[in-house]
């Protein structure tokens, strides 16, 4: 559904045979879960820390997350990103697994939205949805922000069920974080390098394509995603 609101109006989900397709229904209630993204000048084409003295808390999380490093392989260049393990394990732990099975390799970013986000890692190119793990527990209320750069968790209408797509915020999407309008979608890592890849990939051209919109006209593929340590 596209939402009535005055930002880039609709949200990153997990595409499904049910929630994949766009919806140009205005949901002027703001109440359910949209499954494609506009934007405001555009009406259609979508852990907890343990009891320690807090500076050894502060300085481990940051430890933890200026090491966990993965690289996303693209036909369009290499992101490389820092994943929040602190603040979402959970969400980290199955990015990890999926990673670890080779999932992603001939996957796409599937959904393009110039000022809003890319999205991708569930579909093949032919826009065949991949088979997943069960989903998870949505993590939004982790305290990270859905800013320009950082990768979060798309998902469905359920709100806990994420399981292998993301998507990357182009933009500072505050309106995506946990209480902004629902419960939120989980940010789980962010760009260290590589954002004039992930800008490329944004300005690629887009159209509609198997009842899916803003889908780029070349394939934008994910040749590979590593673990760099």
């Amino acid at each position: 559904m596209v939402d009535s609101i005055a930002y880039p109006t609709a949200y990153p989900t997990a595409d499904s045979t049910a929630d994949s397709t766009a919806d140009s229904t205005a949901d002027s209630t703001a109440d359910s879960m949209p499954d494609t993204e506009t934007t405001a000048a555009r009406q259609a084409p979508a852990g907890g820390f343990l009891a320690l003295p807090r500076i050894c808390v502060t300085n481990a999380a940051f430890a933890r997350r200026r090491t966990t490093m993965i690289t996303i392989k693209t036909n369009h260049g290499d992101i490389e990103v820092t994943l929040f393990e602190d603040k979402a394990p959970i969400s980290c732990e199955n990015f990890r697994r999926y990673i670890e099975d080779g999932f992603f390799a001939d996957t796409i970013f599937h959904r393009v939205i110039p000022g809003f986000m890319i999205q991708g890692g569930g579909m093949d190119e032919s826009l065949r949805q991949k088979p997943t793990r069960d989903p998870i527990k949505n993590e939004a209320d982790n305290g990270e922000s859905n800013r320009r750069g950082t990768l979060a968790m798309a998902r469905t209408m359920d709100i806990n069920s994420a399981t292998s797509q993301f998507f990357i915020n182009l933009s500072d999407n505050d309106f995506l974080d946990h209480g902004g309008r629902d419960f939120g979608y989980a940010v789980f890592g962010e760009v260290t390098d590589g954002m004039d890849v992930v800008d490329a990939i944004a300005g690629v051209e887009t159209g509609n394509r198997a009842g899916h919109q803003d889908v780029p006209v070349e394939t934008v593929t994910i040749l590979e995603v590593s673990i760099d340590g």
